[in-house]
């Protein structure tokens, strides 16, 4: 696939978001442990940045169809470079909360975030129909490899801790180097175009209403299974229930995002030849039985292997699911498309971290992997059930004139 400078941009600063919610994934836990929290309190931060993250992500999705595409991704990148300017500042839970809710850290390792639907309404629109899995699959390649290059750059607060230093002051140090990532994005996006629709739409979603809601609702089921461990969590677990320190838990991450990375071209490969949903569905479900088996184990490297081997399937559902959804909406309503089905990634998980953070607590420590493996299976189920016979232009060449391409008959 040819790429335009614009494309070449977007994946650049793609990466260099990454790379920072690579390490923010794994220090913010530490950080917060650091400073006096409990596994409660650490679940009330991841709450609030979740809800956060969903409410700003549907407000750019409503005006991103009525605004310039290149402005609103400028001024995501100035909300990162407040998010690390700000967590540091402050040790109170409340006003973490508060930063947590208006910054842009994400626990999980998902493409949620408000840059989100704005660079996927502007790369769907320099790449054809045939090469838009493909190109979709490449920007979440990117993403994940500079995620996992950023777990490994948080062992840095360990060699900064040997070398004298304290840690939470390598912890705030890391903070401030991800902040420095938002002026750099923002750099590159000034690069880009303007983006603007010619003709403003009378509203944000139009005749592929009833497909984006169906596919919210569903994405809301995914998001809150998914909600019960999402990558500071998980790594949370494996710091109480097996004694990891920061370091191991970033190479760890590291090579479970490496695998997520190169799981994405095999999905646009699979997808030419199963369809893009039974692509998403069945690598989902098996990924998520691997996930519920390592709950029960209590040998560390059975646990590590099991969780490795679903990491190599979990995330083949993102490029998969991008395209899918950009795909059977019409041009004008990308943006908003976007935001509406990634909202529920973060609005609906935002629940399930509470609840995780007190089921670490008992007993039975795992139970929050079981709960999410079980809530995605029924998920996956489902939107097989619901969409199968919904397919996208390049699935669907025969689609009747006059439909929006994808659409029931």
């Amino acid at each position: 696939m040819s790429m335009s400078s614009d494309v070449r941009t977007l994946f650049l600063a793609r990466g260099l978001r990454g790379f920072g919610d690579g390490f923010a994934t794994i220090i913010l836990p530490a950080y917060l442990t650091a400073i006096g929290y409990n596994p409660i309190a650490i679940g009330i931060v991841l709450t609030a940045s979740l809800l956060g993250t969903a409410i700003f992500t549907l407000a750019v999705g409503v005006i991103a169809p009525r605004h310039d595409l290149r402005t609103l991704m400028l001024g995501g990148a100035l909300l990162i470079v407040f998010t690390g300017l700000a967590f540091p500042a402050f040790e109170h839970v409340a006003l973490v909360s508060i930063v947590a809710f208006i910054g842009t850290i994400n626990p999980s390792t998902g493409d949620i975030g408000v840059l989100i639907p704005l660079e996927h309404a502007m790369l769907a629109r320099g790449v054809s129909d045939e090469a838009r899995t493909h190109a979709f699959a490449r920007y979440s390649l990117i993403g994940a490899l500079s995620m996992a290059a950023g777990t490994l750059a948080a062992g840095m607060t360990d060699l900064l801790a040997r070398t004298g230093v304290e840690e939470i002051t390598a912890f705030k140090a890391m903070f401030y180097a991800y902040g420095t990532l938002g002026i750099a994005c923002a750099v590159l996006y000034r690069h880009l175009p303007h983006a603007q629709m010619e003709e403003k739409p009378h509203a944000p979603l139009g005749p592929s209403r009833g497909i984006v809601y169906k596919l919210a609702a569903l994405f809301s089921l995914d998001a809150f299974s998914g909600g019960f461990i999402v990558q500071s969590l998980l790594a949370l677990w494996l710091f109480e229930r097996f004694d990891l320190s920061v370091a191991t838990a970033g190479a760890f991450f590291f090579c479970t995002s490496t695998l997520s990375a190169f799981s994405y071209p095999v999905a646009a490969w699979l997808s030419r030849r199963i369809g893009l949903i039974n692509t998403m569905v069945f690598t989902h479900i098996t990924s998520s039985i691997f996930l519920i088996i390592a709950a029960f184990s209590s040998n560390l490297y059975v646990v590590l292997g099991l969780l490795l081997l679903r990491s190599a399937l979990s995330q083949m559902d993102v490029p998969t699911r991008t395209s899918y959804v950009m795909a059977v909406v019409t041009p004008a309503e990308r943006a908003t498309a976007a935001s509406v089905t990634a909202v529920p990634r973060s609005l609906a998980s935002a629940i399930s971290p509470t609840f995780a953070g007190m089921l670490l607590t008992t007993a039975f420590s795992g139970l929050p992997l079981v709960l999410c493996g079980a809530g995605k299976i029924i998920y996956d189920l489902t939107l097989l059930y619901s969409f199968r016979h919904i397919k996208p232009p390049e699935e669907n060449h025969a689609a009747a004139p006059g439909k929006l391409q994808g659409e029931r008959p």
